[in-house]
Protein backbone atom coordinates (compact mmCIF):
# COMPACT_ATOMS: atom_id res chain seq x y z
CA UNK A 1 0.00 0.00 0.00
CA UNK A 2 3.05 2.20 -0.25
CA UNK A 3 1.74 3.60 -3.54
CA UNK A 4 -1.53 4.76 -1.96
CA UNK A 5 0.30 6.19 1.03
CA UNK A 6 2.62 8.22 -1.21
CA UNK A 7 -0.23 9.56 -3.34
CA UNK A 8 -2.22 10.63 -0.28
CA UNK A 9 0.86 12.28 1.25
CA UNK A 10 1.54 14.28 -1.94
CA UNK A 11 -2.02 15.53 -2.25
CA UNK A 12 -2.25 16.32 1.47
CA UNK A 13 1.00 18.27 1.38
CA UNK A 14 -0.28 20.21 -1.61
CA UNK A 15 -3.58 21.11 0.06
CA UNK A 16 -1.77 22.12 3.25
CA UNK A 17 -0.07 24.88 1.30
CA UNK A 18 -3.33 26.84 1.47
CA UNK A 19 -5.27 25.16 4.31
CA UNK A 20 -4.14 25.74 7.89
CA UNK A 21 -4.67 23.28 10.74
CA UNK A 22 -7.04 20.94 8.87
CA UNK A 23 -5.03 17.69 8.80
CA UNK A 24 -7.91 15.56 10.08
CA UNK A 25 -10.39 17.05 7.63
CA UNK A 26 -8.00 16.59 4.69
CA UNK A 27 -7.49 12.96 5.74
CA UNK A 28 -11.26 12.42 5.71
CA UNK A 29 -11.62 14.09 2.32
CA UNK A 30 -8.88 11.90 0.83
CA UNK A 31 -10.39 8.84 2.50
CA UNK A 32 -13.68 9.49 0.69
CA UNK A 33 -11.90 10.10 -2.62
CA UNK A 34 -9.92 6.85 -2.41
CA UNK A 35 -13.03 4.93 -1.30
CA UNK A 36 -15.06 6.30 -4.25
CA UNK A 37 -17.34 8.23 -1.91
CA UNK A 38 -18.84 11.70 -1.56
CA UNK A 39 -18.39 14.31 1.18
CA UNK A 40 -20.72 16.78 2.87
CA UNK A 41 -18.93 19.75 4.45
CA UNK A 42 -21.21 21.30 7.04
CA UNK A 43 -20.29 24.40 9.01
CA UNK A 44 -20.90 28.11 9.45
CA UNK A 45 -19.81 30.53 6.70
CA UNK A 46 -16.16 31.48 6.36
CA UNK A 47 -14.56 28.36 7.85
CA UNK A 48 -12.98 27.17 4.57
CA UNK A 49 -15.51 24.66 3.22
CA UNK A 50 -15.35 25.89 -0.38
CA UNK A 51 -11.61 26.46 -0.11
CA UNK A 52 -11.03 22.85 0.93
CA UNK A 53 -13.10 21.49 -1.95
CA UNK A 54 -11.41 23.73 -4.51
CA UNK A 55 -7.99 22.86 -3.11
CA UNK A 56 -8.69 19.15 -3.61
CA UNK A 57 -9.74 19.79 -7.21
CA UNK A 58 -6.67 21.91 -7.87
CA UNK A 59 -4.46 19.14 -6.47
CA UNK A 60 -5.75 16.55 -8.94
CA UNK A 61 -5.61 16.40 -12.73
CA UNK A 62 -9.38 15.92 -12.88
CA UNK A 63 -12.18 17.85 -14.54
CA UNK A 64 -13.88 20.16 -12.04
CA UNK A 65 -17.17 22.03 -11.95
CA UNK A 66 -18.55 24.31 -9.27
CA UNK A 67 -22.32 24.69 -9.01
CA UNK A 68 -23.83 27.43 -6.86
CA UNK A 69 -27.11 25.99 -5.61
CA UNK A 70 -29.99 28.48 -5.46
CA UNK A 71 -33.79 28.12 -5.14
CA UNK A 72 -34.33 28.80 -8.86
CA UNK A 73 -31.86 26.12 -10.00
CA UNK A 74 -33.55 23.44 -12.14
CA UNK A 75 -32.61 19.75 -12.55
CA UNK A 76 -31.80 20.41 -16.22
CA UNK A 77 -29.30 23.07 -15.10
CA UNK A 78 -27.31 20.20 -13.58
CA UNK A 79 -27.87 17.31 -15.95
CA UNK A 80 -28.13 19.16 -19.28
CA UNK A 81 -30.79 19.82 -21.92
CA UNK A 82 -31.82 18.80 -25.41
CA UNK A 83 -32.02 21.81 -27.71
CA UNK A 84 -33.17 22.26 -31.29
CA UNK A 85 -30.54 23.38 -33.80
CA UNK A 86 -32.43 25.31 -36.47
CA UNK A 87 -29.71 25.15 -39.09
CA UNK A 88 -29.32 21.36 -38.85
CA UNK A 89 -32.98 20.73 -38.11
CA UNK A 90 -32.05 18.30 -35.34
CA UNK A 91 -32.06 18.05 -31.57
CA UNK A 92 -28.72 17.95 -29.73
CA UNK A 93 -27.85 17.31 -26.11
CA UNK A 94 -25.84 19.89 -24.19
CA UNK A 95 -24.23 18.28 -21.13
CA UNK A 96 -24.68 19.93 -17.75
CA UNK A 97 -22.01 20.52 -15.10
CA UNK A 98 -22.55 17.08 -13.54
CA UNK A 99 -20.67 15.60 -16.50
CA UNK A 100 -17.32 16.09 -14.82
CA UNK A 101 -15.15 14.29 -12.25
CA UNK A 102 -15.23 16.51 -9.16
CA UNK A 103 -18.42 18.47 -8.49
CA UNK A 104 -18.51 21.22 -5.88
CA UNK A 105 -22.17 21.59 -4.90
CA UNK A 106 -21.95 24.87 -3.01
CA UNK A 107 -24.74 25.50 -0.47
CA UNK A 108 -26.57 22.40 -1.66
CA UNK A 109 -29.49 22.92 0.74
CA UNK A 110 -30.51 26.16 -1.01
CA UNK A 111 -31.85 24.22 -4.00
CA UNK A 112 -35.37 22.78 -4.03
CA UNK A 113 -35.94 19.06 -3.30
CA UNK A 114 -36.70 18.52 -6.99
CA UNK A 115 -33.27 19.83 -7.96
CA UNK A 116 -31.52 18.02 -5.11
CA UNK A 117 -33.03 14.75 -6.33
CA UNK A 118 -31.21 15.10 -9.64
CA UNK A 119 -28.02 14.20 -7.74
CA UNK A 120 -29.31 10.87 -6.41
CA UNK A 121 -28.63 8.75 -9.49
CA UNK A 122 -25.23 10.20 -10.30
CA UNK A 123 -24.00 9.88 -6.70
CA UNK A 124 -25.04 6.25 -6.33
CA UNK A 125 -24.72 4.80 -9.84
CA UNK A 126 -22.28 7.21 -11.53
CA UNK A 127 -24.71 7.73 -14.40
CA UNK A 128 -27.40 10.14 -15.56
CA UNK A 129 -30.65 9.12 -17.24
CA UNK A 130 -32.38 11.66 -19.48
CA UNK A 131 -35.44 10.90 -21.61
CA UNK A 132 -34.87 7.16 -21.44
CA UNK A 133 -31.18 7.35 -22.31
CA UNK A 134 -28.51 6.49 -19.73
CA UNK A 135 -25.09 8.15 -19.92
CA UNK A 136 -22.09 7.04 -17.88
CA UNK A 137 -20.07 9.62 -15.96
CA UNK A 138 -16.30 9.93 -16.03
CA UNK A 139 -14.23 8.06 -13.47
CA UNK A 140 -13.31 8.91 -10.83
CA UNK A 141 -16.45 10.87 -9.91
CA UNK A 142 -16.93 12.67 -6.61
CA UNK A 143 -19.43 15.16 -5.19
CA UNK A 144 -18.22 17.56 -2.50
CA UNK A 145 -21.20 19.48 -1.13
CA UNK A 146 -21.29 22.31 1.38
CA UNK A 147 -24.09 23.60 3.54
CA UNK A 148 -24.59 26.07 6.37
CA UNK A 149 -26.49 24.39 9.22
CA UNK A 150 -27.23 27.66 11.05
CA UNK A 151 -28.95 29.90 8.47
CA UNK A 152 -32.24 28.16 7.62
CA UNK A 153 -33.80 31.01 5.64
CA UNK A 154 -34.41 29.97 2.05
CA UNK A 155 -33.04 26.45 2.58
CA UNK A 156 -34.45 22.97 2.08
CA UNK A 157 -33.20 20.21 4.41
CA UNK A 158 -31.52 17.33 2.62
CA UNK A 159 -33.78 14.25 2.63
CA UNK A 160 -32.58 11.09 4.35
CA UNK A 161 -32.09 9.32 1.00
CA UNK A 162 -29.61 11.98 -0.08
CA UNK A 163 -27.81 12.19 3.24
CA UNK A 164 -27.31 8.43 3.04
CA UNK A 165 -25.42 8.83 -0.24
CA UNK A 166 -22.67 10.88 1.39
CA UNK A 167 -19.88 8.64 2.65
CA UNK A 168 -18.49 11.27 5.01
CA UNK A 169 -19.98 14.29 6.75
CA UNK A 170 -17.69 16.62 8.62
CA UNK A 171 -17.47 20.14 9.99
CA UNK A 172 -14.30 22.22 9.83
CA UNK A 173 -14.69 24.36 12.94
CA UNK A 174 -13.00 27.64 13.79
CA UNK A 175 -9.19 27.85 13.81
CA UNK A 176 -7.16 28.30 16.96
CA UNK A 177 -5.53 31.66 17.66
CA UNK A 178 -2.22 30.47 16.18
CA UNK A 179 -3.95 29.05 13.11
CA UNK A 180 -5.94 32.26 12.65
CA UNK A 181 -2.73 34.26 12.72
CA UNK A 182 -1.11 31.91 10.18
CA UNK A 183 -4.12 32.33 7.87
CA UNK A 184 -3.67 36.10 7.94
CA UNK A 185 0.07 35.82 7.33
CA UNK A 186 -0.50 33.67 4.26
CA UNK A 187 -3.07 36.04 2.79
CA UNK A 188 -1.24 39.33 3.33
CA UNK A 189 -0.63 40.81 -0.10
CA UNK A 190 -2.13 37.80 -1.91
CA UNK A 191 -4.89 38.57 -4.40
CA UNK A 192 -5.74 34.88 -4.90
CA UNK A 193 -4.10 32.92 -2.05
CA UNK A 194 -4.91 29.43 -3.33
CA UNK A 195 -5.11 29.51 -7.13
CA UNK A 196 -1.48 30.35 -7.79
CA UNK A 197 -0.10 28.15 -5.02
CA UNK A 198 -1.47 24.79 -6.12
CA UNK A 199 -0.51 22.55 -9.01
CA UNK A 200 -1.81 19.01 -9.67
CA UNK A 201 -0.11 16.42 -7.48
CA UNK A 202 -1.85 13.32 -8.88
CA UNK A 203 -3.40 12.18 -12.16
CA UNK A 204 -6.73 10.49 -12.83
CA UNK A 205 -4.95 7.21 -13.58
CA UNK A 206 -3.14 7.34 -10.23
CA UNK A 207 -6.41 8.00 -8.37
CA UNK A 208 -8.16 5.11 -10.12
CA UNK A 209 -5.29 2.75 -9.36
CA UNK A 210 -5.29 3.87 -5.72
CA UNK A 211 -9.05 3.24 -5.53
CA UNK A 212 -8.50 -0.28 -6.89
CA UNK A 213 -5.81 -0.98 -4.30
CA UNK A 214 -7.95 0.36 -1.45
CA UNK A 215 -10.80 -1.96 -2.42
CA UNK A 216 -8.42 -4.89 -1.90
CA UNK A 217 -7.53 -4.03 1.71
CA UNK A 218 -8.31 -6.94 4.02
CA UNK A 219 -11.10 -6.66 6.61
CA UNK A 220 -11.28 -9.45 9.20
CA UNK A 221 -14.64 -11.19 9.61
CA UNK A 222 -14.73 -10.16 13.30
CA UNK A 223 -14.50 -6.50 12.26
CA UNK A 224 -17.35 -6.96 9.78
CA UNK A 225 -19.43 -8.48 12.59
CA UNK A 226 -18.46 -5.52 14.79
CA UNK A 227 -19.74 -2.99 12.25
CA UNK A 228 -22.96 -4.91 11.64
CA UNK A 229 -23.57 -5.17 15.40
CA UNK A 230 -23.13 -1.41 15.79
CA UNK A 231 -25.50 -0.74 12.90
CA UNK A 232 -28.12 -3.07 14.41
CA UNK A 233 -27.69 -1.38 17.79
CA UNK A 234 -28.43 1.99 16.19
CA UNK A 235 -31.63 0.62 14.61
CA UNK A 236 -32.92 -0.94 17.83
CA UNK A 237 -32.13 2.06 20.04
CA UNK A 238 -35.38 3.49 21.47
CA UNK A 239 -34.24 7.05 20.75
CA UNK A 240 -33.68 6.37 17.05
CA UNK A 241 -36.30 6.69 14.31
CA UNK A 242 -33.89 5.76 11.50
CA UNK A 243 -30.65 3.87 12.09
CA UNK A 244 -27.54 3.10 10.04
CA UNK A 245 -28.53 1.59 6.69
CA UNK A 246 -26.81 -1.30 4.87
CA UNK A 247 -25.46 1.31 2.46
CA UNK A 248 -24.07 3.07 5.51
CA UNK A 249 -22.17 0.02 6.74
CA UNK A 250 -20.78 -0.54 3.24
CA UNK A 251 -19.57 3.06 3.08
CA UNK A 252 -18.09 2.76 6.59
CA UNK A 253 -16.19 -0.38 5.57
CA UNK A 254 -14.86 1.12 2.32
CA UNK A 255 -13.77 4.26 4.17
CA UNK A 256 -11.92 2.11 6.73
CA UNK A 257 -10.15 0.26 3.90
CA UNK A 258 -9.04 3.53 2.29
CA UNK A 259 -7.91 4.97 5.63
CA UNK A 260 -5.81 1.88 6.32
CA UNK A 261 -4.22 2.05 2.85
CA UNK A 262 -3.43 5.74 3.33
CA UNK A 263 -1.42 4.72 6.37
CA UNK A 264 0.49 2.03 4.50
CA UNK A 265 -1.43 -1.01 5.70
CA UNK A 266 -3.08 -3.79 3.70
CA UNK A 267 -5.48 -4.60 6.56
CA UNK A 268 -8.00 -2.68 8.66
CA UNK A 269 -7.51 -2.18 12.40
CA UNK A 270 -10.30 -1.71 14.97
CA UNK A 271 -9.03 1.83 15.52
CA UNK A 272 -9.64 2.63 11.83
CA UNK A 273 -13.27 1.63 12.21
CA UNK A 274 -13.75 3.54 15.46
CA UNK A 275 -12.04 6.65 14.09
CA UNK A 276 -14.39 6.77 11.08
CA UNK A 277 -17.59 5.80 12.88
CA UNK A 278 -18.83 9.34 13.56
CA UNK A 279 -18.04 10.96 10.18
CA UNK A 280 -19.33 7.90 8.28
CA UNK A 281 -22.41 7.03 10.34
CA UNK A 282 -23.79 9.92 12.41
CA UNK A 283 -25.47 11.73 9.50
CA UNK A 284 -27.43 8.56 8.65
CA UNK A 285 -29.16 8.46 12.04
CA UNK A 286 -32.47 10.26 12.62
CA UNK A 287 -33.48 10.65 16.26
CA UNK A 288 -37.08 10.70 17.47
CA UNK A 289 -36.36 13.86 19.42
CA UNK A 290 -33.35 16.07 19.90
CA UNK A 291 -31.41 16.13 23.16
CA UNK A 292 -31.74 19.59 24.61
CA UNK A 293 -28.12 19.62 25.81
CA UNK A 294 -26.55 18.29 22.59
CA UNK A 295 -25.92 20.35 19.46
CA UNK A 296 -25.01 17.21 17.47
CA UNK A 297 -26.98 14.44 19.20
CA UNK A 298 -26.49 11.75 16.54
CA UNK A 299 -22.72 12.04 16.92
CA UNK A 300 -23.07 11.66 20.69
CA UNK A 301 -25.22 8.56 20.17
CA UNK A 302 -22.64 6.95 17.87
CA UNK A 303 -19.97 7.53 20.51
CA UNK A 304 -22.23 5.95 23.14
CA UNK A 305 -22.73 2.90 20.94
CA UNK A 306 -18.97 2.62 20.39
CA UNK A 307 -18.32 2.79 24.13
CA UNK A 308 -20.92 0.12 24.85
CA UNK A 309 -19.86 -2.35 22.14
CA UNK A 310 -16.91 -4.71 22.84
CA UNK A 311 -14.10 -4.12 20.34
CA UNK A 312 -12.40 -7.11 18.68
CA UNK A 313 -8.84 -7.31 19.98
CA UNK A 314 -5.90 -7.19 17.60
CA UNK A 315 -4.64 -10.40 19.14
CA UNK A 316 -7.89 -12.14 18.28
CA UNK A 317 -7.75 -10.87 14.70
CA UNK A 318 -4.51 -12.72 14.03
CA UNK A 319 -1.39 -11.78 12.13
CA UNK A 320 -3.17 -9.67 9.50
CA UNK A 321 -3.96 -7.03 12.13
CA UNK A 322 -0.41 -6.63 13.35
Amino acid sequence: MHQVQQLAARVKENINRVMVGKDREIDLLLTALLASGHVLLEDVPGTGKTMLAKSLAASLSLDFQRIQFTPDLLPSDLTGIHYYHQKDGEFYFRKGPLFTQIVLADEINRATPRTQSSLLECMEERQISIEGKTMELQKPFMVVATQNPVDNQGTFPLPEAQMDRFMIRMNLGYPSREEGREILLRTVGAVSPWAEALRPAASAAEVLEAQRLCAGVSVHADLLDYMVALAEASRSNPEVALGISPRGTQAWMRASQAYAAMHGRSYVLPDDIKRLAVPACAHRIVLKRRHSTETRPAEALVRELLDAMPVPSEEGLGAEAR
